[in-house]
């Protein structure tokens, strides 16, 4: 059976895919939903924290996986870390999935591409820099109202109250990916259509910039692992290569 391996996106730990992953299980799949390094840290931690650095992690965790083949899958600012996880190990990867993600070319930063998709002044508002400047906090009211808003209310409070401070160093570090490598993998882009922090105009902004995925659509917020956890695992499993065996209960 095949193995998944799901990266959060910012603030988020592993947790967030708890109920994904149990879906995946029961179907006798291998899941592994990692912390990435250095979440939560102090400012000297949160400092140390860079791109390649995570994608270096990711990448062990392929090259060690339990099964063949590999589905390495990534949430948000997640998208970031398995493009260059994907690079970094592409002969340990059989697909990506991009989970309303940043999907971004060689060469453009996450700062970057902000740059280019303007404000969001509703999901700006919940960031702040950590004292130091070395990570971001959430801080605004109401996170859960952006994040996931389609989700069950005490489920998503919840959740809002496990968010840790994020490294910065990740989001200002361009990819550096190639043809030969990162190119060489099949990848799958999950449409959010109702995500209020990665609008659906910026994932297809995305996804001109870096044609050639895979696309598919679904009816969710920014937290499809909270408010559609059966589709959501539905679309992971359909993206295993020639996979065609499907969930046992669709739900």
């Amino acid at each position: 059976m095949a193995t998944f391996i799901l990266i959060h996106g910012s603030w988020h730990g592993g947790w967030c895919f708890d109920e994904v992953k149990a879906l995946l299980a029961v179907e006798g799949y291998h899941v592994i939903t990692p912390d990435l390094p250095g979440m939560g840290g102090d400012e000297e931690v949160l400092a140390a924290v860079t791109l390649q650095g995570w994608a270096d992690f990711v990448a062990d965790l392929c090259r060690n996986a339990p099964e063949r083949p590999v589905v390495l899958a990534g949430h948000s600012r997640g998208g970031l870390v398995i493009s260059q996880a994907a690079e970094t190990a592409p002969e340990a990867i059989d697909a990506l999935v991009y989970i309303c993600a940043m999907m971004l070319p060689s060469g453009m930063s996450r700062g970057e591409f902000k740059q280019l998709e303007g404000p969001n002044e509703s999901f700006d508002a919940l960031i702040s820099p950590t004292p130091g400047g070395h990570g971001t906090v959430i801080t605004g009211e109401r996170p859960g109202e952006v994040f996931a808003q389609m989700g069950d209310p005490a489920t998503v409070a919840a959740a809002m109250q496990r968010l840790v401070a994020e490294p910065h160093g990740p989001r200002s570090q361009p990819l550096q990916l190639t043809a030969e490598r990162f190119g060489s993998l099949a990848r799958t882009y999950i449409e959010c259509t109702e995500d209020k922090a990665i609008p659906l105009a910026s994932q297809r902004e995305m996804q001109a910039l870096l044609p050639g995925a895979r696309i598919e659509q679904l009816w969710a917020d920014h937290s499809p692992f909270f408010s559609r956890p059966v589709t959501l695992a539905r679309m992971l499993i359909d993206a295993i290569p020639g996979d065609t065996s499907g969930m046992s209960d669709q739900g």
